[in-house]
This record gives C-alpha cells, structure tokens and sequence, in this order.
C-alpha cells in the first residue's frame, strides 16, 4: 500500500504533511530538486533515485508534476508502471485517456483537483474514480485527500468544469481580499489589522454559507439593513458588474484547462 509522488511541489508537499498526519505506509517521492526531496524526507519520506526505481515500489503514484512536464514523464514511465498501480493525476487538463494512451495499457487513474488550503488542512479536493479502479482503491485515494480538508466526488467529464470551484478559486478570492485591504490602508489603518479584520470576515462567511442553514441570499440580507451602508457597496458591484466578471473568470478558465488538455 506505499505511496511514491513524482514531483516535490508544493502540492505534493501539502498532500504528503497532510498524510503523514495518519500515515500507516511508506511514502516515496523523486524530484530534480534535491533540496526539494530533502526537505521531505526530514519529515520521514523517502527519497528515491529516478522515476523508472519509485514507479516500481508504489501502489500508488501521484503524478504531482506541471502539466507541460507530463509527456516526459509519462515517457520514463512507460514499460515501467505495473497493472495494479493506480496513477492518481492531479494537474488541470490531463485527461484519463491520454495517461492511459502514454502508457500503453488501460491503467488505473483517479483524477484530482485539489487546493492549495491542503498546506494548511483546509483544503478542498475534487475526485473522480475511472475505470478499472476499484472502489476499495479510490476510497483509500479518498482518504488521503480527507486528511487535508474536504472532498468531493464529481464525473471525470466535469474536472476542468470543477477548476474554478475550487483549484483556482482560492487566488480569486485573494485577488478579491487584497483590494478591500488596500483600501483599508488607504485610509490609514495598519496593513496587518486590515488584512486580521477582513479575513477573519472570510472565516467567519465561510462558516455562516456551510453552518448556519440559510440561503446566500438570506445571509446577504442579514448584513444588509435598509438604506444603510452595506446596500450601498452591494449596488457599487453590481453596478460594476461583478456577476458578469466572475462569470467570466470561471469560463476562461475551463476554456483554459480544455487548451491545455491532453
């Protein structure tokens, strides 16, 4: 039941501390960077030498590398991957049928969407389970996911779709955060007690959208009192159309994943 991660990113980092929080196997990861690989295994993973060496000790490979790197890697990798390993894929726009393709048999894949929040387990993960991996399999790719945060089991069809849901929305709301935390600084206040105050106001959101049982659009007019304040910034965006621009961020970036989808 070892696990090797092909790649040292800070993905696979986030997915590696998260597992080892519960860990009951042997991890394995091979990366360029050696001091990448090191810092890894102070935490107790173990290094290894080339990918052909780590494709043969796992049962499960995470293939953890950019999407542009994928075909070199899958190149070492063909001839060397036994029947029984299940691949799990967590780059945007590699499809099922291309590793398959690469690899020259019908393997098993599990395709992931995951988010950088797992450095912190809080993450969010989308999974999808395809075809000849078992459910005893994907529940174990499950479970490693489950350690960093939440998960979510959705359609290999729909992966580039869930993107801007949850791979990319956390640098959206970053971009969202930075503009409400200037304008604090622009009108005088510390940069550190404007970016506390507001996300704390996003912690405290989050918690009200999963726990308090009501509706978005309840929740908006709880804050939003008649005339008063909240109403006016609330027409400011509308009348700046953000609807339309977050409607638009989400589709240019399922647009991109099927640009780069092999």
């Amino acid at each position: 039941m070892s696990i090797g991660f092909i790649g040292a990113g800070n993905m696979a980092t986030a997915i590696i501390k998260g597992y080892l929080k519960n860990a009951r196997t042997d991890i394995f990861v091979y990366d360029l960077c050696e001091e990448k690989m090191d810092a890894l295994a102070a935490l107790g993973v173990k290094k290894e030498t080339g990918i052909p060496q780590l494709a043969q000790k796992v049962k499960y490979l995470f293939l953890a590398v950019k999407p542009q790197n994928f075909q070199e890697v899958l190149k070492e990798l063909r001839g060397q991957v036994k029947e029984d390993t299940v691949i799990v894929s967590i780059a945007a726009g590699i499809t099922a049928d291309y590793l398959k393709q690469e690899l020259g048999f019908d393997a098993k894949v599990v395709l992931v969407m995951p988010n950088t929040p797992l450095m912190l387990g809080y993450g969010a993960t989308a999974l999808a389970k395809v075809s000849p991996t078992t459910e005893e399999e994907f529940f174990f790719c499950c479970e490693i996911f489950k350690s960093s945060g939440e998960i979510a089991v959705i359609s290999s069809e729909k992966m580039n779709e869930i993107i801007p849901i949850n791979g990319s929305s956390p640098a959206f709301i970053y971009q969202y955060a930075k503009h409400f935390i200037e304008y604090g600084v622009s009108q005088g206040f510390d940069y550190q007690l404007s970016l506390n105050l507001f996300a704390q106001a996003l912690i405290g959101s989050a918690h009200m959208m999963t726990d308090s049982g009501h509706t978005l659009d309840e929740l908006i007019q709880m804050v939003s009192s008649k005339g008063g304040t909240t109403l006016e910034g609330l027409q400011a965006l509308r009348d700046h159309h953000l609807d339309e621009a977050v409607q638009d961020a989400c589709e240019r970036c399922v647009k991109r994943a099927y640009e780069l989808s092999k």
